[in-house]
């Protein structure tokens, strides 16, 4: 009986730091791609940092750092090295023939990773698209590698047929590909619409990947998704119905994790599912306090949110993952309209948030306070689908309530009789 095992990659890591930047930051980036090479299936085995001006424009590191690389293959038995920014394709190439072993970049891992994630045909079809991109003008180089190698991290996804074609079939295939990403935008906005019929409100979930934003919409609404200590552990974005205590109700809308040099290709293909964010009327900013790394997580966030288009929007600032926090901290975002502690995982907090949740929302709406003849109970069922009825008292002449409704709502449901005008408080 022939024993068939899944041979592990074993990796070195290789990074850049250059002079504007920390060299503590480097080691961070370093260890945030070892946490990818991991999700990815690959071990390990080495780590080399070369400080520079700038990156060298043919082979990524100097010449010294070079041998320095071929002498830890040799002693570790590597059978490739990932380094922490996107190659050029001369450098991918240059460094395949100077250290004839299998390169690759931070951009090729997140590809893969997330070529293992997708599950449903758009996140299928914005992963293809992404690869296609990225791999264009690489297909000389990759074709040798892994005619080479074969298997490993890259080449999940479209496989290795797509590699073989020229680049006027990938050319025509990325072209299919943005067709059918149209027809899924037109869907999502489709879907849009028909929630802004509803009155109510939207908050997408954005943070750095695995910050818990599933647990956090899994506590919230017992969506039942899949939720990891794991990056990128889902990519497909889920809207599911909170309601809350005082009967309020809220769309949340998960959506694609950030991290730092987020592959271009990665979020323009995937851009009308972070658009999310840009037509919701809350961002839930989930954040992990337990990670060294918080601060620097939090700008990311920010900066992808900006480079979206996202921007004037109520942010609520969600400190996530107090269970393992085990010293008393001073946490704060000063770009947040409101901030919230908790623990997505065991609940603690969580009251406390969704109090702080129905008193955002009830900020936002107008008051009402009138008497309804029973000729306007449609205008009363508005009232209790839409907005929050504080009081309610039956009359001879009518329905007298006291509620909060949706402003763009005010004008479909205040009383209109010229005899007993509207209070409005």
């Amino acid at each position: 009986m022939i024993d068939l095992k899944k041979e592990t990659e074993r990796v070195i890591l290789v990074g850049v730091n250059l002079s504007r930047q920390s060299e503590e930051d480097t080691r961070d980036s370093l260890k945030e791609l070892k946490d990818l090479a991991d999700t990815a299936g690959a071990k390990t085995v080495g780590m080399i940092i070369q400080s520079r001006e700038q990156v060298h424009p043919g082979t990524y590191v100097g010449k010294g750092k070079l041998e320095e690389i071929k002498d830890l293959l040799w002693e570790t038995e590597a059978s490739g090295i990932i380094c922490d920014d996107e190659l050029s394709p001369a450098q991918m190439k240059n460094l395949q023939d100077e250290l004839d072993i299998k390169v690759m970049d931070r951009t090729l891992v997140i590809l893969d990773i997330f070529a293992a994630r997708a599950s449903t045909s758009e996140g299928k079809i914005q992963v293809e698209l992404a690869q296609l991109k990225y791999r264009q003008t690489r297909l000389t180089g990759f074709g040798t590698a892994m005619s080479r190698l074969g298997g490993g991290i890259g080449t999940r996804g479209p496989g290795e047929k797509k590699l073989e074609m020229d680049r006027r079939l990938i050319k025509s295939r990325i072209a299919v590909l943005n067709r059918e990403l149209k027809d899924v935008k037109r869907h999502r906005e489709i879907t849009r619409e028909q929630r802004s019929r509803s009155y109510t409100p939207v908050a997408a979930i954005v943070g750095y990947t695995n910050a818990g934003k599933s647990t956090l919409l899994n506590t919230l609404t017992g969506a039942g998704i899949l939720a990891e200590d794991k990056l990128f552990a889902t990519l497909d974005p889920t809207t599911r119905n909170l309601k809350l205590p005082g009967g309020q109700e809220l769309l949340l809308t998960d959506t694609v994790g950030f991290i730092s040099k987020l592959p271009h290709h990665l979020i323009d293909a995937f851009r009308s599912t972070l658009e999310e964010a840009k037509y919701a009327d809350f961002i839930f900013h989930v954040v992990d306090v337990s990670n060294p790394r918080m601060d620097s997580q939090m700008y990311t966030v920010y900066e992808t949110l900006e480079n979206l288009g996202v921007k004037d929007k109520p942010v609520i600032t969600i400190f996530n993952k107090q269970d393992k926090v085990t010293e008393q901290q001073i946490i704060r975002d000063f770009r947040a309209d409101y901030t919230a502690s908790l623990s997505a995982k065991t609940g603690k907090g969580v009251p406390e948030f969704l109090d702080l949740l129905e008193a955002v929302l009830r900020d936002r709406k107008v008051a009402v306070e009138d008497l309804y003849s029973y000729a306007d109970m449609s205008k009363l069922q508005l009232i209790r689908r839409f907005g929050q009825l504080e009081e309610e008292e039956y009359r001879e002449d009518g329905v007298f309530i006291r509620a909060y409704v949706p402003a763009d709502l005010y004008e479909r449901v205040k009383v209109s009789r010229g005899d007993s005008p509207n209070r409005v408080l």
